[in-house]
């Protein structure tokens, strides 16, 4: 079911960390090529849990995405396979953590994630090329997360059902704003997830509903509950989907999928 030639590159970013960011990105990606989509994950966040989560041992990363953002490899030369089939990964280790200063001066700084996508589509064979990157940013808006938006075609941010949720939206969408008039002209919200949701508790409900009154149809239907599994499986190095397909997460997250390609189909139509 591999919907188009061209993968489509969307960044999940939120400042606030804790928000089930990295998860999504995991079972998201994970959904995806359960479907048939061919899914690229690349991992722009130091701590790395996104790879650690899709099982890369931390000691076997002799190639990670920091080297991408360096020009020492090109983000074919860092992309490994994982246990879900038509899944890959771009595995990011501690050394991201420098990268920032070491790119600072560079003119094109905040293009160097942008340009290392923009050579491996050049270079992909049709039946071996991703119909989706999913692009996991640290917690901050620093220039690896300004790196992915400059890279990206849309943005899909995950929010906690919780009291501060709305608190950091405005200063994302602002960057995403800001990025959109002087970076990447193209950059769209994609949508809002919203994550941890516990129907038990009155203040999600009310969360929830204060985000589709704010944000509209960009809000997904599909609302991820708060779940044992999702949070056990990462220990697992193994994505809900693998670790237990029966839990509410992974029914949760192959919904998501479902609604993130019925929406790519509409934004191609338009």
């Amino acid at each position: 079911m591999e919907s188009q030639s061209s993968p489509r590159v969307i960044v999940l970013a939120n400042q606030k960390g804790g928000v089930g960011k990295t998860t999504t990105a995991i079972n998201l990606g994970t959904a995806l090529a359960a479907i048939g989509e061919r899914v690229l994950i690349i991992d722009l966040d130091p701590q790395g849990n996104a790879s650690t989560g899709l099982g890369i041992d931390r000691r076997t990363r002799d190639r990670s995405t920091y080297d991408v953002m360096i020009g020492e490899h090109s983000l074919a030369d860092v992309i490994r396979a994982t246990a879900v089939p038509r899944l890959f990964v771009a595995p990011s280790t501690l050394d991201l953590l420098g990268v920032e200063l070491e790119i600072s001066s560079h003119k094109d700084r905040a293009f160097k994630l942008r340009t290392a996508v923009r050579e491996m589509k050049a270079m992909e064979v049709t039946d071996q090329s991703f119909t989706y990157i999913l692009v996991d940013c640290p917690p901050s808006l620093n220039l690896l997360t300004i790196n992915a938006l400059s890279a990206a075609d849309s943005v899909l941010v995950p929010m906690q059902c919780e009291f501060f949720a709305l608190e950091g939206l405005s200063q994302l969408l602002s960057t995403v704003d800001q990025v959109k008039k002087t970076l990447n002209p193209g950059l769209t919200i994609h949508g809002v997830v919203l994550t941890m949701f516990d129907p038990r508790n009155n203040l999600a409900t009310q969360v929830v509903s204060d985000v589709r009154q704010f944000m509209g149809e960009k809000v997904y239907d599909t609302v991820i509950p708060r779940n044992v599994r999702v949070s056990e499986a990462p220990s697992h190095g193994k994505p809900v989907l693998l670790y237990d397909l029966k839990c509410s997460g992974s029914q949760a997250y192959l919904k998501l999928a479902s609604e993130v390609i019925q929406r790519e189909h509409r934004l191609r139509a338009a």
